[in-house]
């Protein structure tokens, strides 16, 4: 019998050619459509473009998969995640930005809606044997090690292991990735070649299932304005004004509004107590550089146990946010999970909030919370 795939089809290029591979597999395939976000529910009005356009990105994105499903020959199945989405994902995001940190969407969402609330339901629901997305990356099964490894994909300017490293074994063992050696120009070029309506479209940018967004104008919708200084941390002078100190990120330079400067001026930290965004000139970023960083509640893909001698300090590369290249860290052991990692070299714009991801040659051993920046 055939091995069935629910494949997560969200309308895109990736996810479409994603299916018709695993079809010319062998693999019986049907799509699973999910809708994660609704903007009247969740009072998602300021920042929000599309707000009245008459068919919603998301709802063109479905059309988009129908027609795909219907060119390909398979099944699309649809199911709202919006309550679970809002639960699990959302929450949690506009919790920490109240803190002053930066969490990463993306990795929440595979974490708790793909790899889990759909991977349930394909599984249980829909008696599948596995699920597949449209992710750069792959898996594969080590037989001396009995373990599942998730590897980099072949184009390095698309993979998303970063995006992915919060999955387990479980969840890695019930998951295909058919995209892993392709580049993105070969991905649209099969998606010509068979006729399908996303050969061409734009890529999805912004917020994970919900779009793009005025950033600072969304976050309105869901934390109040807490008006502050914006200080020079050099001189400590007041440069300008700023509505929220927690609608900014460590490195950002856009959007500070310091008109009549010199030069550009950059994040360099922020006071959430004290209401104060300070910052520094382009010309001097020694204050957005670190040597180490404390990272806690990691997640690995993998049983280290198995391929590291000595897990109380070790080596290994990391990425501090996606597409940075990877710089060679040590890793100490604090407790469980939680590590002090030493960089090789000094880097820029190192953020709490967001993910270090792991990696040892091509396998994501997987990633954890930046707490603290040294």
């Amino acid at each position: 019998m055939k091995k069935k795939v629910i494949v997560g089809l969200s309308g895109g290029v990736d996810s479409s050619v994603a299916a018709y591979l695993l079809i010319q597999q062998g693999y019986e395939v049907e799509g699973l459509f999910m809708r994660n976000w609704d903007s009247s529910a969740n009072n998602d009005i300021l920042g929000n473009q599309e707000i009245d356009n008459e068919v919603c990105p998301q709802e063109q994105d479905y059309l988009d998969a129908l027609e795909v499903a219907k060119k390909l020959g398979i099944k699309l199945n649809r199911i709202d995640f919006v309550q679970e989405y809002w639960e699990y994902v959302f929450e949690y995001f506009i919790k920490e930005y109240k803190k002053g940190r930066t969490p990463n969407p993306d990795i929440l969402c595979n974490k708790y809606i793909k790899f889990d609330k759909f991977l349930n339901h394909a599984v249980n629901e829909l008696k599948a044997d596995y699920i597949a997305m449209g992710h750069y990356a792959g898996v594969r099964l080590n037989e001396k090690t009995n373990q599942y490894e998730m590897i980099r994909a072949v184009d390095s300017n698309k993979d998303q292991t970063y995006f992915l490293c919060q999955l387990t074994q479980a969840q890695l063992s019930k998951t295909l990735f058919s995209l892993q050696r392709l580049e993105k120009s070969e991905i649209r070029k099969i998606a010509a070649e068979q006729g399908l309506i996303t050969a061409d479209k734009k890529d999805s940018t912004g917020i994970c299932f919900i779009g793009e967004r005025e950033f600072t104008k969304f976050l309105q919708n869901y934390i109040s304005n807490q008006p502050g200084d914006i200080v020079d941390i050099k001189t400590n002078k007041v440069v300008g004004k700023h509505i929220g100190a927690m609608y900014y990120t460590i490195g950002q330079r856009k959007g500070l509004n310091l008109g009549g400067m010199k030069e550009p001026y950059y994040v360099a930290e922020k006071d959430i107590d004290k209401k104060i965004i300070y910052v520094c000139p382009a010309s001097d970023e020694s204050y957005l550089l670190s040597t180490s960083a404390i990272v806690d509640e990691i997640n690995w893909t993998i049983d280290l146990t198995k391929y590291i001698d000595n897990l109380n300090e070790f080596v290994c590369t990391a990425k501090f946010r996606y597409k940075q290249p990877d710089v060679k860290v040590k890793l100490t052991k604090i407790e469980d999970n939680k590590y002090k990692v030493n960089y090789d070299a000094v880097v820029k714009a190192v953020t709490p909030g967001q993910e270090a991801v792991f990696y040892l040659n091509d396998i994501c051993l997987g990633g954890g919370i930046i707490d603290i920046v040294e």
